[in-house]
C-alpha cells in the first residue's frame, strides 16, 4: 500500500508521531491486509452474524502490545500519556488516514466510531464515578458503545426537533421514553452503554429556556429495562455485523439522575465539543480511503486493456486518474489544517474549517470511488473489489455526522459574519 506525505507546512510532526506511524504502516501491512479476504467472508456468513470476529480480538492484543492504542485521544485530554500517545490532531489524522484504507482496522486500535466521540465527552464532561464505570472499560477495549440520537419522526438533522423525553421521575431518577433510529453499534454484543440525547423535561414548566438549552446528555445501561433494540439497518444492503445499526425503543427507562452528564438542558454544548475531532477522524478516514480508490483505479487502468491499448493510456481515463489525485490531496490539505486548527485555536474556532471539510472529504471520496468503479467495469460493483463498500461508507457520510446542507448552512453563515463586520 502506497503511504501518504507525512511533512505538512500547517503544522507540528513530531519524531516521536513518525515512529508511531511507522510501526503503524508495518502492522497495517502485516496484519490487517492480508486478512481483508477472511474478514470478508466471514462477515458474509450467517452463522456467525451479530458474532465478533475472534481474529479482531487478537489482533487488539497485538495492537496494545506494540503501543498503537487509544492513538485518537488527543494530547490536551492526556497529557501524561496514561490513556494514549499524546498525540495532536494534526498528528493523529495521518493516522486516520492509514486507518480509512481498510474500514474494519480502526477497531484493532481502539479508534473507531463512535466510542472514540463517546470516550471523548466522558473524559471533557464525566464525572469521576462515570469515569470509572464506563471510561475505563472503553479505553481498555472490553466494552463497546452507541450514541443515540437520530430520530425517525423528526427531521434530525435539526437535533433542536429532537422529541424523545428525559423527565423526572422522582428525587433521584429520569425516566426515559423515545425511539431511535441509526444508532450504531448498538447490536454489537459487546455494546453496553449508550449515550442519549434527549429532550429535557423541566421540574419548572413556567421556565423559558432557548432551542439551544432544551437538551441533555445521559448515560443508559444497554441491560436496562424498557431498552429495546427493535431491528438493523442496512445501509445499501449492507448490515455491518456485527457492529451495525439499530432502531431502538426506549419506554419507561429509568436510570439515575447521576448518569446525567454535565448538567440539564447542556446536551448541545456537550456536542460541539464532541463533533470537532470526530469529523477530523471521519474525514481523514475517507481521504484514505478514497487513496486506497485512487492506487486500485491506476493499477487496473495499467492491467487492462480494451480498443488495442491500455486503459491508462485513454483520455478518459487519464483524466479520471489526474482529477482524483488533484482532490484528495486538496481534500487532505484542508484537513489537516483543519486539525491543525483545533489544535491552535481550540474546536469552536476551528468550526468553520470543520464544516468545509465534512462537506468536501465525502464529496471527494464518492467522486473517487465512483471513477474507481467504472475503471473496473462489472467488476466494481461486485464482491471481488472493496469499492461498492467504500462506496455506500462514502456516500453515506454525505449524511451521517450532519448533512452537506447543514454544513453549507454554517460556512455560509459565518462568512455572512465576516462581510458584515468588515463593513462595520
Amino acid at each position: 500500500m502506497a503511504t501518504t506525505q507525512i511533512n505538512s507546512n500547517s503544522g507540528e510532526w513530531s519524531q516521536r508521531a513518525q515512529t508511531l506511524y511507522s510501526k503503524l504502516e508495518k502492522f497495517m501491512n502485516e496484519e490487517i491486509y492480508v486478512l481483508e479476504k477472511e474478514y470478508e467472508e466471514y462477515s458474509k456468513d450467517q452463522s456467525q452474524k451479530w458474532k465478533v470476529w475472534q481474529k479482531i480480538e487478537l489482533l487488539k492484543q497485538k495492537a496494545k502490545q506494540q503501543q498503537l492504542w487509544n492513538l485518537f485521544i488527543a494530547r490536551e485530554f492526556d497529557k501524561l500519556q496514561i490513556y494514549g500517545a499524546g498525540l495532536s490532531n494534526f498528528e493523529y489524522a495521518h493516522f486516520a488516514e492509514l486507518m480509512g484504507t481498510c474500514p474494519w482496522s480502526s477497531e484493532i486500535f481502539n479508534c473507531s466510531a463512535p466510542d472514540t466521540g463517546n470516550m471523548e465527552v466522558l473524559m471533557r464532561y464525566g464525572t469521576e464515578q462515570q469515569k470509572r464505570d464506563w471510561l475505563e472499560p472503553l479505553l481498555a477495549g472490553t466494552i463497546r458503545s452507541c450514541f443515540a440520537m437520530t430520530e425517525p419522526e423528526v427531521a434530525s438533522s435539526d437535533a433542536t426537533n429532537l422529541i424523545s423525553s428525559i423527565d423526572h421521575y422522582d428525587q433521584n431518577n429520569y425516566i426515559i421514553n423515545g425511539r431511535k433510529w441509526w444508532t450504531s453499534g448498538a447490536c454489537d454484543p459487546r455494546c453496553q452503554l449508550s449515550i442519549f440525547l434527549g429532550k429535557q423535561i423541566s421540574s419548572s414548566p413556567s421556565q423559558q429556556q432557548s432551542r439551544h438549552q432544551q437538551h441533555s446528555m445521559i448515560l443508559i445501561p444497554m441491560k436496562t429495562p424498557g431498552v429495546t433494540i427493535l431491528r438493523h439497518l442496512n445501509v445499501f444492503g449492507y448490515d455491518d455485523s456485527p457492529h451495525g445499526h439499530a432502531e431502538v425503543i426506549f419506554k419507561d427507562v429509568i436510570v439515575p439522575k447521576s448518569n446525567l452528564l454535565l448538567g440539564e438542558g447542556r446536551g448541545f454544548e456537550i456536542a460541539q465539543g464532541r463533533l470537532g475531532p470526530g469529523r477530523i477522524h471521519h474525514c481523514m478516514r475517507l481521504i484514505g480511503m478514497a487513496q486506497r480508490c485512487l492506487e486500485l483505479m491506476i493499477k487496473r487502468a495499467i492491467e487492462r486493456e480494451a480498443f488495442a491499448k491500455r486503459l491508462i493510456r485513454q483520455g478518459v481515463v487519464i483524466e479520471a486518474i489526474s482529477d482524483s489525485r488533484c482532490e484528495i490531496e486538496q481534500a487532505r490539505l484542508l484537513t489537516l489544517k483543519a486539525a491543525n486548527e483545533i489544535d491552535v485555536r481550540g474546536p469552536k474556532e476551528a468550526r468553520e474549517l470543520i464544516a468545509m471539510i465534512k462537506i468536501v472529504a465525502p464529496n471527494v471520496a464518492v467522486r473517487v470511488i465512483d471513477r474507481a468503479i467504472q475503471i473496473h467495469g462489472g467488476a466494481g460493483v461486485s464482491d471481488d473489489f472493496p469499492l461498492a463498500r467504500f462506496y455506500s461508507i462514502a456516500r453515506t457520510l454525505r449524511i451521517a455526522d450532519g448533512p452537506d446542507e447543514v454544513h453549507r448552512m454554517t460556512v455560509a453563515r459565518i462568512q455572512a459574519q465576516k462581510n458584515i463586520s468588515s463593513k462595520l
